[in-house]
């Protein structure tokens, strides 16, 4: 069921997409060349916490798979290949050419928000970059079509076409979805799909919008390691990118921006 916010939710939920957005701030000001994906995770659960907030992913379980272990970490923390869910490691080190993909959650005042970035860490391949910055884009052209009269889907086909006129795949089996009072409710928000089709968009839906766009021609994302972490295909990079929204009369209401993205 698709819960419609109320103004004074959407003001709560604006909170937590602050924090949110200042977490990442601090590690992309932070990140660099040989430090462990551990220290990311607790340089993160620690200016959460001093916010007097908790982190949505920690012990996180879905309910559509309730015998899961629990996601035991603030962060999740995916390098290169890895596409989304990289659980931060003590040994895990993050090095010069890398792209990292960091997805924070926040629960504050009874509402989570939910972004993430995707960090390049020094010189990386030209094609790599271009990956980076067409999947940034796809958010943006998503984030542009989640507008009240609009059909959900709309945001799926402004992703996927983006995406697909630079011959990259879209991750099919990993999407977006609603947010609130929980982290993930309904819809599902996929990075692919066929205009004006999909449930039409009503002020008051929030929206986690996170386009996952892979170099290769991987369509899905496969489990490695764990339970959790899930890498393409093919073993070529993916990028990551995802901000919390507002559908609005107009324009999209964006909860988790900072003067630091576009």
């Amino acid at each position: 069921m698709i819960t419609i916010k109320s103004e004074r939710e959407i003001e709560l939920m604006k909170v937590s997409g602050a924090l949110v957005a200042q977490t990442l701030d601090l590690l992309e000001q932070e990140i660099k060349p040989g430090m462990t994906t551990k220290e990311l995770d607790r340089m993160a659960e620690v200016f959460i916490r001093d916010h007097h907030a908790v982190p949505s992913f920690l012990n996180y379980v879905p309910k559509s798979d309730p015998d899961v272990t629990p996601y035991p970490a603030t962060l999740c923390v995916s390098i290169n290949e890895e596409v989304v869910h990289g659980v931060p490691n003590i040994k895990r080190v993050v090095k010069e050419g890398d792209i990292v993909s960091i997805d924070c959650g926040v629960y504050k005042g009874g509402y989570h928000g939910d972004a993430a970035r995707t960090f390049v860490l020094g010189i990386i391949d030209e094609k790599v970059q271009q990956l980076v910055d067409v999947t940034n884009e796809c958010l943006e052209r998503g984030i542009a079509m989640a507008v009240e009269g609009n059909r959900l889907h709309d945001i799926s086909s402004a992703i996927e076409e983006y995406a697909r006129s630079f011959r990259f795949s879209v991750i099919e089996n990993m999407v977006g979805h609603g947010i609130g009072s929980d982290l993930h409710e309904d819809p599902a928000v996929p990075n692919y799909g066929r205009k004006h089709t999909g449930v039409k968009l009503v002020e008051g839906m929030t929206l986690a919008i996170e386009p996952m766009i892979a170099l290769g021609r991987s369509r899905r994302a496969v489990s490695r390691r764990n339970e959790w972490v899930a890498v393409t295909e093919d073993g070529k990079a993916s990028a990551h990118f995802e901000h919390t929204i507002v559908v609005r009369p107009g324009k999209a209401e964006v909860l988790t921006r900072t003067f630091l993205t576009k």
